[in-house]
């Protein structure tokens, strides 16, 4: 199955263009969207609370200023090469994982509705668990890089040189992570350093019996936690109790019905007037199919679904090209865009248990977006490098 997709995605040449117009296109398609519904979902919320100070525009400002920090950091990132994010993947994780650590210490992490992801910055609160899922992909493509001659061969080297030290490492990040709690920022980083090993040719028959590890082991974590199981139930059937655990699910589920195929209108949904929780966050997408509809939604799933498939194009590119740090770099991106994307879509369609996961580059969230951006700006600086090879020149 890999190798065909491989295939089919290697049939298409990038243009000789200086960088992914269609790529970059699509992001601004993106953020642009997220910016007007950003305000259309939070307006009625900011014009009656008195911590926004009453103002309408509240978070659309903040969005603002966090998309143009964000550019700033695409640009930053875009300017790095490759080879310095290689040499300092290792670095750029261990400062991740202290991130993880500064969260949970009384008196510097910030608690808000009983989860301490949060570091007060003055003006703005850092989540590092948004940059631990880009440390992830640098540091998985580097690891897998490494110890690609334990990936496919014996079993036991597969093991104990492969599989064991990502294991230990992945294991105290989800930790960290399941401590504040997080459960949704482990399985996108899960999903991605797994991803990775797959696409790094490590022994598929191990990969399979760690697939069943896993399964078994996010069962175990759900079934071990009040909290988290209390989200299940009411994922299964919320409306048993819509007034209770059922309420997000049963609103966000009531704002897609209203939308039908057309929606009702930007600025003119009905859940986002106090009704729905979070609607400029994680039930972002309930509100955009609430007011555009199924043709809202599916504009916005085909961009994603263009996205992650652009990311995974260069990472073939860079393949051939036989940058396989940057192949799977790009690669690993585009499995925490797709996977981050699918899970909060799932989430408000009710076909996922709720999770704090917010739309990238949509819902409202500086260390989320000022994350995505930065992560685009590597995808964009492997496709330019890539481009330049193919010219002839150095990188």
């Amino acid at each position: 199955m890999k190798a065909i997709f491989y295939r089919a995605l290697k049939r298409i040449r990038p243009s000789m263009a200086a960088y992914d117009q269609a790529l970059l296109w699509c992001v601004i398609l993106l953020l642009t969207i997220g910016l007007v519904m950003v305000y259309s979902a939070s307006i009625a919320m900011a014009e009656v609370d008195k911590d926004t100070g009453f103002r309408s525009t509240y978070f659309l400002v903040r969005h603002s200023i966090f998309l143009v920090v964000g550019v700033v950091a695409a640009f930053f990132s875009f300017s790095i090469s490759t080879r310095t994010l290689q040499q300092y993947a290792p670095l750029l994780f261990i400062l991740g994982v202290l991130l993880l650590i500064l969260v949970l210490v009384p008196g510097i992490g910030r608690e808000v509705n009983g989860s301490r992801r949060w570091l007060g910055l003055v003006v703005i609160n850092l989540q590092p668990s948004e940059l631990m899922k880009l440390a992830a992909a640098f540091y998985a493509a580097d690891y897998t890089v490494r110890k690609a001659a334990f990936m496919g061969g014996d079993f036991w080297a597969s093991i104990t040189k492969g599989l064991l030290p990502m294991l230990f490492v992945m294991l105290i990040v989800g930790g960290l992570l399941l401590l504040e709690p997080d459960f949704g920022a482990f399985a996108v980083i899960t999903a991605i350093t797994m991803g990775l090993l797959f696409l790094g040719g490590f022994n598929w028959r191990l990969f399979a019996g760690l697939i069943v590890l896993l399964g078994i082991g996010f069962v175990g974590l759900i079934a071990s936690s009040p909290y988290r199981r209390a989200r299940v139930l009411g994922f299964l059937d919320p409306w048993q109790d819509p007034y209770g655990k059922g309420y997000q699910l049963s609103h966000s589920l009531i704002a897609f019905g209203r939308g039908e195929w057309h929606g009702v209108g930007l600025g003119a949904s009905v859940e986002k007037l106090s009704y729905l929780p979070e609607a400029h966050t994680d039930f972002l997408m309930a509100i955009i199919a609430e007011e555009f509809g199924f043709l809202g939604v599916a504009v916005v799933v085909g961009l994603f679904a263009f996205l992650v498939f652009r990311c995974f194009t260069i990472g073939v590119q860079a393949a051939k090209l036989d940058r396989a740090y940057q192949a799977l770099v790009a690669q690993g991106i585009g499995i925490w865009i797709g996977v981050q994307s699918v899970i909060n879509i799932g989430v408000n369609m009710g076909l996922l248990p709720t999770k704090g996961l917010t739309l990238p580059l949509l819902s409202f969230g500086g260390s989320g977006i000022v994350a995505n951006l930065l992560a685009l700006g590597v995808v964009m600086r492997i496709d330019y490098e890539n481009r330049q090879l193919m010219r002839g020149r150095k990188v």
